[in-house]
């Protein structure tokens, strides 16, 4: 099919030409067919019009075949630039991250770790975005938003002056929701200082004294307990505390749990890479340990990427006024999130209690929640996974820029949760995914993606739960339970369009679903507070009675 299409793009291209030959051959001249010039010398305009618009619509004839034979050559190019990203990234070695099989005994060989090299492969690219604003047609989506920014605030400053008489220019929601932000970042420091030094100390310790270790199983294990003590501990329960004992608003407890999460995911990953290092170097008897320096450490605590290098490829400058840009652009997705739930959201759920609880009140709610719901969605996935890691990594010079994909074009929930988050799923795929087959040897594929699932469900409900001071597992059901199916069954086979239609339609119902039961449970809450609240109050929707509490 290509090559007929380029057969017939090159026919219709020659065409003119083998016209013009055959006139000339004819001995008529062409430029009497094309324009004639008058006796007084001045060109029919007439002609030259009909000329013009013949030549336009032969152009448009022929612009969707070029634009095929582009794209076919392009898709080649990516193809095969991604078959070659992926030998790269197993390193040319697959039997080193798997178990090994040899003949009839199907056994784990486990001094067989896949090193840092066969691991993810870091080089020097843009984000996906950073590439498509380049393009004028892309970018005026991007000014749609903001023209939509501007009338949100024009919508809110003419409803508050009709309703007030005044100018209310107070942002009450966001000085609610960021308050006791002090204690928020002395809790972010006691939580990167205590990072920073104990496992570097648990590491280096472990590392230096390993090969001169009589009981290095023992040693290991010993090692191994306090690295445990400190994640489980120090970082798992210790931030959880002081959330809890200072009531921090949502935002305040979302800095501090969602640096938690990270610093755990960074703590590991460290560990992780470099164990398998120091006993390379043991079993070749080198005299010194592979341990990393400081700086090596603490520029990855602050690298936006989830996965330990001691070098990373490095651009050549910071260009500060792009990282202005960048935070500028996520100061103005807070006001637009801040926007959204002053006219959208507020106006939706301030008077839960007005009205009981019933089928038709959560089908409205649903459906007026998808609006919302997606805007937010876009929010935070341009303010995080694009303007702040790219802010981060342009100040430290970080290379490798690719933090997302075009999750947008998915066609299967599997490619969604691939290219959704790439920092994230890179972390997972290479700690949790690939671990997990290496432990219980990879015909349990289902089964470590399964555990992966169930470890990403829980972790993103203990995030709403902390922050957001109750439990209700909306998010867990939809993400272990139908966001698992939609997996298995709309999985990387469908490439039909329709299936990216059906992809957007369930990502919509589903923001819908969690902004609007979220939402209802926050204000059910705050309008019916319960006087000694026990702890099954904490895990019972309150939603679902708040209308008989008064």
């Amino acid at each position: 099919m290509v090559g007929e299409e380029k057969m017939s793009v090159r026919k219709r291209l020659s065409k003119p030409s083998e016209n013009l030959e055959e006139e000339e051959g004819q001995g008529t001249p062409p430029a009497k067919e094309s324009l004639e010039t008058p006796s007084n010398g001045r060109i029919n305009m007439k002609q030259l019009i009909a000329k013009k618009m013949q030549l336009t619509a032969e152009a448009e004839e022929l612009k969707p075949f070029f634009m095929k034979e582009v794209g076919s050559h392009f898709d080649d190019f990516v193809t095969n630039l991604i078959e070659k990203s992926a030998s790269l990234d197993n390193g040319g070695c697959a039997v080193t991250t798997f178990s090994v099989f040899e003949g009839e005994n199907n056994h784990r060989t486990p001094d067989l770790r896949a090193p840092p090299e066969h691991g993810k492969i870091f080089i020097t690219r843009r984000s996906l975005l950073d590439e498509l604003f380049e393009v004028d047609h892309i970018r005026t989506i991007y000014h749609m938003f903001i023209a939509l920014l501007i009338l949100f605030i024009l919508s809110t400053l003419v409803v508050d002056y009709i309703d007030e008489g005044r100018l209310v220019l107070e942002f009450s929601l966001i000085s609610y929701a960021f308050g006791k932000l002090p204690v928020a970042m002395w809790t972010w420091w006691a939580m990167f200082l205590c990072t920073l030094s104990i496992p570097y100390f648990i590491f280096q310790h472990w590392a230096r004294g390993y090969s001169k270790s009589t009981h290095p199983v023992i040693y290991s294990l010993f090692h191994c307990l306090l690295f445990m003590v400190f994640q489980i501990g120090v970082l798992g329960f210790g931030p959880t505390y002081v959330v809890l004992a200072y009531t921090l608003p949502p935002a305040s407890r979302f800095i501090v749990i969602l640096e938690q999460i990270r610093l755990i995911m960074k703590a590991h990953s460290f560990v992780r890479e470099n164990v398998p290092r120091v006993l390379k170097s043991a079993n070749e008897k080198s005299s010194t340990a592979p341990v990393p320096t400081v700086n090596q450490y603490l520029y990855f605590l602050f690298a936006p990427t989830l996965i330990y290098r001691d070098h990373y490829p490095r651009t050549p400058t910071v260009r500060w006024g792009y990282v202005a840009m960048q935070f500028a652009q996520v100061f103005g997705c807070l006001f637009y999130v801040y926007y959204i739930f002053e006219r959208l959201c507020a106006p939706l759920f301030r008077n839960i209690k007005q009205e009981p609880f019933s089928a038709r009140v959560l089908v409205l709610c649903v459906f007026n929640s998808i609006l919302p719901g997606v805007l937010i969605l876009f929010l935070i996935f341009f303010a995080v996974l694009h303007c702040w890691l790219n802010a981060f990594a342009e100040m430290l010079r970080f290379g490798d820029r690719m933090f997302y994909k075009d999750w947008w074009n998915s066609t299967s929930y599997s490619n969604y949760y691939r290219t959704w988050n790439v920092v994230v799923h890179d972390w997972l795929y290479y700690y949790a995914y690939k671990d997990f087959l290496w432990f219980f040897t990879k015909k349990f594929r289902s089964a470590a993606m399964l555990a992966v699932f169930a470890v990403s469900a829980v972790v993103h409900e203990y995030a709403l739960a902390v922050c957001l001071n109750f439990f209700y597992p909306v998010l867990f059901v939809l993400f272990m339970f139908f966001g698992m199916a939609f997996n298995f069954i709309v999985n990387d086979s469908r490439k039909r369009p329709i299936w990216n239609v059906l992809m957007w339609t369930s990502l919509f119902a589903g923001n819908g679903v969690i902004l609007c039961f979220y939402s209802q449970e926050w204000y059910a809450r705050q309008h019916c507070p319960l006087k000694n609240p026990t702890f099954l109050d904490y895990i019972r929707p309150r939603s679902w009675t708040c209308h008989y509490v008064f």
